[in-house]
């Protein structure tokens, strides 16, 4: 049976991840990772998921979302699930960010689901995995593309 305490811990790992992301703590991040993290963007960029390590994950995330003024991750309707120490995390999500520019709307606001993959180490859950399932997208899409790769 899985314990309540784990099903929060769960939750709250995958919550900071996104919670330090938005807030551009990318030094906390490498405590909430794997030492191998699965990512899968499929969905939305098509190719295929990718393993990487938290370093070069979080200067993507940095390259990426940097340029930004702000992001905003929300989860809702979690679901965890946990079978001795590996957790399933699905959940909804609402991305939203945030560029003022002069060539169109200043946001682009993505909708889906997340399934994070978790492990329990000595150190406490760590995400392995993580799968985002674009399902909707309104906005300026454009702002994603950093002035330097334009």
């Amino acid at each position: 049976m899985t314990s309540a305490e784990d099903r929060i811990d769960v939750i709250e790992t995958c919550t900071r991840m996104l919670w330090h992301v938005d807030l551009r703590q990318w030094d906390a991040l490498p405590a909430l990772l794997a030492e191998k993290v699965t990512l899968d963007y499929t969905s939305l960029f098509g190719g295929q998921p990718a393993v990487s390590t938290p370093d070069r994950i979080i200067a993507d995330w940095r390259a990426g979302l940097g340029h930004l003024q702000a992001t905003q991750h929300l989860i809702g309707n979690q679901l965890a699930e946990v079978h001795g120490d590996e957790a399933v995390l699905t959940a909804h999500f609402q991305a939203t960010h945030l560029l003022p520019n002069a060539h169109g709307g200043p946001t682009w606001t993505l909708g889906g689901r997340y399934r994070f993959d978790l492990t329990r180490t000595a150190s406490g859950w760590r995400i392995a995995g993580v799968v985002m399932t674009a399902l909707w997208a309104d906005g300026n899409q454009q702002i994603m593309t950093p002035p330097d790769s334009q």
